[in-house]
């Protein structure tokens, strides 16, 4: 039996009230979870550690991001430790050291001494756990405000570069889904903090550091990626424009009836790449070999997968994968995307260098990135790709 429909906006201002959900959120009997079909244990998404990424085993490690990339869409890195973050900040401390380099060696060949400085800085780069756990709590802090403090930036426009919403896109939904989410724009940050909420009042702050060190891991992940497919480190990144980078606060609470609806239903991101944070409560599920298999929170990791612009630049020998969020009746979950695109002005399109007119012709057609996004907005969470529209034509 369904709960009658509510004239609250937001999930999270019922969720607790119901004894069943809404009739909005229930699924078809042919579109629900099926949750104990979910694969629970065995096969799960790679987990790779990125410490010696610019280190003696980086050829080791850019093979398994492309094993994972071409067989999983997915894989999980681990972030930095506090006590790396202490190493990073000594040799951050040390740039006098490092600027000291001879100047003649400087001189004539400033490539070398760049790449020096680069290493030093990057070797023990990452998102520090108190930064993470800075994010997570502020993140849902920002959900148990009062439903007014909210409300304050609710809006069902997808154009909009900071709101409040729920379900995906609420103008297009039919069936809607069971999430309540914070969606802004982070690059760059001084373009879009002054429009991010007030409250919790480290809320700017907390975010800002984070999405700028997220920001710094998904350029080392580009030059990796880039690397994995045979290509310059700087392939990827020069294909995405000037770049963007949005972030989603994703909030879902408990579900009284979790079997009848989703968090999220199955769908591919639009992006070239995503890096997740999640919570400690299971939720994400990844669709393999006719499956859904169940991803674990692993502490001090991130999930990373390949979306739909770098499926289209690797020409499909890495391809965007299925993957959806299912509630549960006990604990809310948190969850926090950090979505990286091209620039609107951006036009994307298979690498040249992946082409080969009889063995590998191009997919996809060259596009420009703003008309795939438009396309993208306009309609429901589902599990048809746009991309579809952008195949080049085989006649």
């Amino acid at each position: 039996m369904a709960a009658p429909l509510t004239s609250k906006l937001l999930v999270s201002d019922f969720a607790s009230s119901v004894r069943h959900i809404p009739l909005t959120y229930v699924r078809p009997i042919s579109d629900r979870p099926q949750l104990s079909l979910v694969e629970n244990s065995g096969d799960t998404i790679p987990l790779i550690d990125l410490r010696d990424l610019y280190g003696p085993n980086r050829t080791k490690i850019i093979r398994q991001i492309s094993h994972a990339c071409s067989t999983y869409g997915f894989f999980q890195i681990r972030f930095t430790s506090d006590r790396s973050a202490r190493l990073k900040t000594t040799f951050s401390r040390s740039n006098e050291r490092l600027k000291a380099v001879d100047s003649t060696t400087r001189s004539s060949s400033p490539t070398v001494w760049l790449n020096q400085r680069k290493a030093h800085q990057i070797k023990n780069h990452g998102v520090s756990e108190t930064t993470v756990n800075k994010m997570l709590t502020v993140a849902r802090e920002f959900f148990h405000q009062p439903e007014g403090e909210r409300m304050k930036h609710y809006s069902a426009d997808s154009t909009k570069t900071t709101r409040v919403s729920t379900s995906f896109n609420v103008s297009a939904d039919k069936i809607l889904n069971w999430r309540d989410y914070l969606r802004l724009h982070c690059f760059p940050i001084q373009d879009f903090i002054n429009e991010w909420p007030e409250n919790p009042v480290s809320f700017k702050e907390i975010t800002a550091e984070y999405a700028t060190s997220v920001r710094a891991l998904v350029l080392r992940l580009l030059e990796a990626i880039s690397e994995s497919l045979g290509l310059e480190r700087d392939h990827i990144s020069n294909r995405l424009g000037t770049h963007a980078q949005h972030m989603a606060f994703n909030y879902y609470p408990p579900c009284p009836e979790p079997e009848l609806t989703y968090g999220l239903p199955g769908h591919k991101d639009p992006t070239a790449i995503t890096v997740l944070l999640q919570d400690q409560v299971s939720g994400l599920q990844v669709f393999k070999d006719d499956e859904w298999i169940a991803v674990y929170p692993i502490p001090n990791t991130f999930i990373v997968n390949i979306g739909d612009q770098m499926q289209v630049i690797s020409n499909e020998r890495y391809k965007s994968v299925l993957h959806r969020a299912v509630v549960n009746t006990e604990k809310e979950r948190l969850s926090i995307p950090t979505f990286y695109f091209p620039s609107t002005d951006a036009v994307i399109s298979p690498a040249q260098e992946l082409i080969d007119g009889q063995t590998s012709p191009a997919v996809y057609k060259s596009y420009p990135f703003v008309e795939y996004w438009d396309k993208f907005w306009d309609r429901s969470l589902a599990t048809a790709s746009c991309l579809d529209a952008f195949k080049a034509s085989t006649t």
